[in-house]
């Protein structure tokens, strides 16, 4: 048989393992006719780029640690073989899609609402807060006169020290305390106080300005709700701030009543929050501008 005539026979795999000891001629390889109908390809019919490709192709799957994919071998038509080569992409072997492994998503954790402010949120005496700010509006009446300021050692704060009709408390409960006279048939008497937060702080310092104005419930009658007038970020002396106004409705004597007040949470350096609180019923209404100077007066050594 002369070199180069193998008939239609695919190149025997012992030829190369005997190509280290004996050289071998150039050889061309003929195209080989079409297969007959009905035929089965074998792996030794598909070209070498293909069994290379397949070879590659299955050790990226072992190098990502992908589980070897099950390849079929299907019937092949009656096209010849070098088709099979030009269009390697509609080869069976080719066809077989390789997994994607794609990384599980981590779950966002549910943030979590501490149960005192959930209380709050839940609590029907409280309107929900307002989503913009809102200034705290100028309040009817006329300013009390001023003298200096009342300092509040335990909270870090000083507040405006109003004369005549209001005057200063000695109480061991808060920082410091003015009162205005009370007025026969009224629950509820003009107060300004100063004092530590009595309350957690929250993260959000209007959340702990909401827990705040809760608080001043147990200062007011019975059944009294709550309604927001202001909600508004300050700075005082540099440390952050917020003022929540509010109307508290409540009912003497089978009529509607209403006090206007304020409380204003403070940062305040070294400590823990500061809160000021003011509240001046109905029937004082003419000393409600006070809790506008209070706002304004507070200072932050």
């Amino acid at each position: 048989m002369a070199p180069g005539d193998y008939g239609t026979k695919a190149v025997p795999t012992y030829v190369a393992a005997e190509a280290e000891t004996t050289p071998l001629p150039k050889i061309t390889v003929p195209l080989a006719p079409p297969a007959p109908p009905g035929g089965r390809k074998g792996l030794g019919d598909l070209p070498m780029r293909v069994i290379y490709r397949i070879i590659a192709g299955a050790a990226a799957v072992v190098g990502v640690g992908t589980v070897a994919t099950i390849v079929v071998l299907g019937k092949t038509g009656s096209a010849p073989p070098h088709a099979a080569a030009a269009k390697p992409a509609h080869s069976p072997l080719m066809a077989t899609a390789t997994p994607t492994l794609s990384p599980t998503p981590t779950p966002s954790p549910t943030p979590t609402i501490p149960a005192v402010l959930a209380a709050a949120f839940a609590d029907s005496r409280l309107q929900e807060l307002p989503d913009a700010d809102k200034k705290l509006g100028r309040l009817p009446g006329k300013p009390a006169p001023r003298r200096g300021v009342l300092k509040d050692r335990r909270s870090g704060v000083s507040v405006p020290r109003f004369t005549k009709v209001w005057r200063p408390v000695k109480t061991k409960a808060f920082g410091s305390r003015q009162d205005l006279p009370q007025v026969k048939g009224s629950p509820v008497r003009g107060m300004v106080i100063s004092c530590p937060l009595p309350v957690a702080a929250q993260d959000d310092m209007r959340d702990t300005a909401l827990l705040a104005a809760r608080w001043t419930l147990k200062y007011q009658p019975k059944g009294t709700t709550l309604s927001w007038t202001a909600m508004d970020d300050l700075t005082i002396g540099k440390r952050d701030a917020v003022v929540l106004g509010f109307n508290a409705h409540y009912k003497v004597k089978g009529k509607k009543r209403t006090s206007s007040a304020a409380v204003v949470v403070i940062d305040v350096p070294n400590k823990k929050p500061a809160l000021v609180y003011a509240v001046i019923p109905d029937t004082q209404k003419k000393a409600w501008r006070d809790i506008n100077s209070v706002v304004s007066g507070i200072k932050v050594p």
